[in-house]
């Protein structure tokens, strides 16, 4: 840690909090859920999955009991990888989308099985302390007494209301008195209490075999879709091996796909090769260097990456060193160029770490996708269902094109640094296509430019948009933005925008506890003791 800055530069410092055992994440009830259980006697893995079950309810904007998970874990010897999403039912085959120009966007035709609950009960069983129910009591207590919507999540509800009032049960669970509670309301959920109280007794199987899945598969009938109970009872989330890359003494890693981790690693590989700490940081030398190793970054995942089974490109090869360098070389100083990456999806997500005092760090997102997601909300369950499904593609023959029981391209990712085999960082930027090019600015600040885990959150992003386009946080200077532009970057300075650029949590390891970083650009919370 000696190598960071503690200085905090910019303009909305948000001061990181500095303890043995440490909560972030982006609402400050659900943190304080994650601090409960470590003050009960559990461990990191008890702390995220109250806070995952809590951000459920408070979070609804972004996810809820029908959502995916990914997440990393350092239980204090090695990481472990853990994917959690789900497949597509069975019945979807190509044919079923015939005709159709792009996936169904909302509706159960864009929901593939849910695996957060899997995600739940793995790391409950394999490395918590608590009991499995103790998890649920702060989510169970705030769905049946309410909880006080905060402003950043009573703005994202209000913009998705106008368009998802029609979906079915959306209105009812989502929209008490006939519109979005404003910030200050109490909101109250019974139903969605009563659904997690079901999970808690029967570990998932009453949503993945029980009454819940044949609930989701009768009211999916009822409305077109073709999710079936017995798609939900053939989940199985997977443990996996995370992929790396070793970048400035650091070594970064992430998920392998179906998730678009994969393309930090191709970014960071490719400026691995550019010297970015030669220039400034903030400098429009700097920004135009990472951003287009962001471009080649996403050219490559959208051609290639889908469900790893169907991969016909070894994600290792995408990060084969010999292969960045000549990446590294189409590169111009002097100009902005398209390298023909796919439009960028958009997100909705939560993302979490926590970490105590015996070591274990724990990195994990949750996420139904597009806000809300689906649109789609069971009735008398409060289950809110993801969209993931939408990434899926209708090019025959594409990696990520539409079949039956595969997983869909995925957006969130959870990060995680390690240095000589030891853990440094648990960190994750939500936020749909954001995510690898948030892991990729932090990492750059951090690794690059010595700035802490805080101000490396609180610095000026930019996101690529599409082809030339970048939109960019106010704070920049203007002779960069004019420069970014002269070399033939669309940059449009989105100030008051701060939703656009994502939202960090970040815990970092230091000798006698952990600094824990949230992201000002949302309601989060970093928490310990």
């Amino acid at each position: 840690m000696n190598s960071l800055s503690w200085n905090f530069p910019y303009a909305w410092p948000r001061k990181p909090v500095l303890a043995a055992n440490v909560v972030a994440t982006s609402q400050p009830l659900a943190a304080q859920a994650g601090l409960r259980m470590l003050l009960a006697g559990g461990n990191a893995v008890d702390a995220i999955l109250a806070t995952a079950i809590t951000l459920t309810l408070v979070e609804p904007v972004s996810n809820g009991i029908g959502s995916d998970a990914f997440a990393i874990l350092w239980d204090g010897k090695q990481l472990h990888g853990l994917n959690a999403s789900g497949r597509s039912p069975a019945a979807w085959t190509p044919e079923f989308f015939a005709g159709q120009k792009t996936m169904p966007q909302r509706g159960w035709n864009s929901v593939s099985v849910p695996g957060c609950i899997s995600a739940w009960r793995m790391l409950s069983e394999r490395f918590g302390k608590l009991p499995f129910e103790k998890l649920f009591e702060p989510a169970i207590h705030y769905g049946r007494n309410g909880y006080v919507v905060s402003p950043t999540i009573a703005r994202q509800w209000a913009q998705q209301a106008n368009e998802l009032k029609a979906y079915p049960g959306f209105a009812e669970a989502f929209m008490p008195g006939g519109r979005a509670p404003q910030a200050g309301e109490v909101f109250r959920f019974p139903e969605h209490a009563a659904t997690l109280e079901k999970i808690a007794a029967t570990k998932g199987d009453a949503f993945y075999r029980g009454e819940l899945a044949q609930k989701l598969e009768a009211h999916s009938a009822q409305h077109g879709g073709l999710m079936k109970a017995s798609d939900l009872a053939a989940h199985t989330a997977d443990w996996i091996e995370p992929l790396s890359i070793d970048y400035r003494g650091y070594t970064v890693h992430e998920l392998p796909p179906n998730g678009q981790g994969i393309a930090a690693l191709i970014a960071l590989g490719i400026l691995e090769n550019l010297g970015v700490a030669t220039h400034k940081v903030d400098s429009a030398d700097s920004l135009h260097l990472q951003i287009e190793a962001m471009k080649l970054a996403f050219a490559d995942v959208y051609a290639y990456v889908g469900d790893l089974g169907h991969m016909k490109v070894r994600p290792q090869d995408m990060l084969d060193r010999g292969y960045l360098r000549q990446r590294a070389q189409l590169i111009d100083m002097k100009r902005a160029q398209d390298f023909g990456h796919g439009t960028q999806p958009k997100g909705g997500t939560v993302y979490l770490t926590a970490a105590d005092a015996s070591g274990m760090m724990i990195s994990m997102i949750q996420s139904n996708y597009m806000g809300f997601g689906s649109g789609i909300v069971v009735p008398g369950t409060g289950i809110s269902l993801q969209n993931r499904a939408a990434t899926f593609v209708l090019k025959p023959g594409h990696a990520n094109q539409v079949g039956p029981a595969k997983r869909p391209f995925q957006t969130i990712i959870p990060g995680f640094v390690t240095r000589n085999g030891k853990p440094v960082m648990s960190f994750g930027v939500m936020g749909g296509s954001m995510q690898p090019q948030g892991h990729m600015q932090v990492m750059v600040r951090i690794a690059d430019y010595g700035q802490n885990p805080q101000s490396a959150s609180d610095g000026p992003r930019f996101r690529i948009v599409q082809g030339m386009d970048v939109n960019v946080e106010g704070g920049l200077a203007s002779t960069v933005l004019e420069e970014l532009t002269r070399r033939g970057h669309r940059i449009v300075e989105l100030k008051e925008g701060y939703m656009d650029f994502g939202s960090a949590q970040m815990i970092w390891k230091l000798d006698g506890g952990y600094l824990a970083a949230s992201d000002p650009r949302r309601d989060g919370q970093a928490v310990g003791y």
